[in-house]
C-alpha cells in the first residue's frame, strides 16, 4: 500500500489564476505531493494540510504596507545556470506555457480584501503548525508584510540603466545570497528568472532575511531566519518546469511537508 501524499494548500483568487494553479499543481504532483486549491470562496477547512504555497496574483491592499527606497547590490561569482541545453529547453517549453496561460487567462480583481485576509490567516496557521511555506510573487510580498515589512508600490523607476523586464521567459539575472537556504536548493550563486510583477519588497519584516537580489537592489527572494522552510520568491518557478533548479524549490517544499505529515 502506497504512502499517502502530503497535502499542499495552494492559494489563489476566486476568479482567474487557473494557469498558475495548473502549473503549480503539476510541480507539486511531480514531487509526490497533492495540491489543494484554496480560494476566498472555498477555503477547504475540512482538508488537513501539511504545507502551504501562497500563490501570485493581484496586488495586496496598500493598507498593509508603505515606504520607499532600496540599496544597490553587485552580482558576483560565476554564472553556471545558463547554457545551450537550457536555452533549447526554454525555447521548447515557452510556447506551451504561453498557450496554457492564454487559454486559461481570466483577469483577477486588481485587489482582493478577502484574499488578503484569507492568506494572512493561513500563514499564521502555517507558522503555528510548523508547515513549510513557499510564497510566489505576491505570496513572497505577503510573507514580508505579515512580519511587519513594506513594499515598493511600483518598481519601474529602478530600471533606468537596465531594462524593465516583464516576461514569463527567464531573462532576469539575480544574485543568490551565499549560505541561504535558497542557495542550497538552487546550487547557484546566480540564476536567470522570469518577472511578472511591478511591486517588490522594500523593508524586510522582523526575522526576514534577503535570499536573492538583482543588480539594481530589488529584492528577489526572502527567507525567515527562525523557521526551517519559509521562502518567498518574487519570480514564478511554476512557469519554468523545464529548469531543474526551479523544480527543486517545489521538491524541497514537498519533502519538508512529507516530514511534517509523518510526525503529526
Amino acid at each position: 500500500m502506497s504512502e499517502p501524499k502530503p497535502n499542499i494548500g495552494v492559494t489563489g483568487p476566486d476568479r482567474g489564476g487557473t494557469a498558475a494553479w495548473l502549473f503549480t499543481k503539476w510541480a507539486v504532483f511531480l514531487h509526490g505531493g497533492k495540491a489543494i486549491r484554496i480560494q476566498p470562496g472555498n477555503e477547504k477547512p475540512e482538508v488537513e494540510l501539511h504545507g502551504l504555497i501562497l500563490g501570485g496574483g493581484a496586488d495586496i491592499s496598500p493598507r498593509f504596507y508603505g515606504g520607499e527606497g532600496a540599496a544597490s547590490v553587485g552580482l558576483k561569482g560565476q554564472d553556471r545556470s545558463r547554457g545551450f541545453f537550457r536555452m533549447i529547453l526554454n525555447i521548447l517549453f515557452l510556447p506551451i506555457i504561453f498557450l496554457v496561460r492564454a487559454i486559461f487567462s481570466t483577469k483577477s480583481p486588481k485587489k482582493s480584501k478577502d484574499r488578503d485576509q484569507m492568506e494572512l490567516k493561513l500563514l499564521r496557521k502555517a507558522l503555528e503548525n510548523k508547515w513549510p511555506v513557499l510564497g510566489i510573487c505576491r505570496g513572497a510580498q505577503l510573507i514580508n508584510i505579515h512580519f511587519g515589512g513594506t513594499l515598493h508600490n511600483d518598481i519601474t523607476d529602478f530600471y533606468t540603466e537596465t531594462p524593465y523586464i516583464y516576461s514569463v521567459w527567464p531573462r532576469k539575472k539575480i544574485a543568490i545570497t551565499d549560505g541561504s537556504l535558497l542557495s542550497g536548493i538552487l546550487s547557484f550563486e546566480q540564476d536567470w528568472i522570469n518577472a511578472l510583477h511591478h511591486q517588490a519588497i522594500d523593508r524586510c519584516g522582523e526575522g526576514i532575511v534577503i535570499a536573492a537580489k538583482e543588480e539594481n537592489g530589488i529584492i528577489q527572494a526572502i527567507e525567515y531566519d527562525r523557521k526551517p522552510f519559509l521562502i518567498g520568491v518574487q519570480w514564478h518557478p511554476e512557469y519554468m518546469p523545464q529548469i531543474p533548479a526551479q523544480r527543486a524549490i517545489f521538491k524541497e517544499l514537498v519533502s519538508q511537508a512529507n516530514k511534517r505529515r509523518t510526525v503529526s
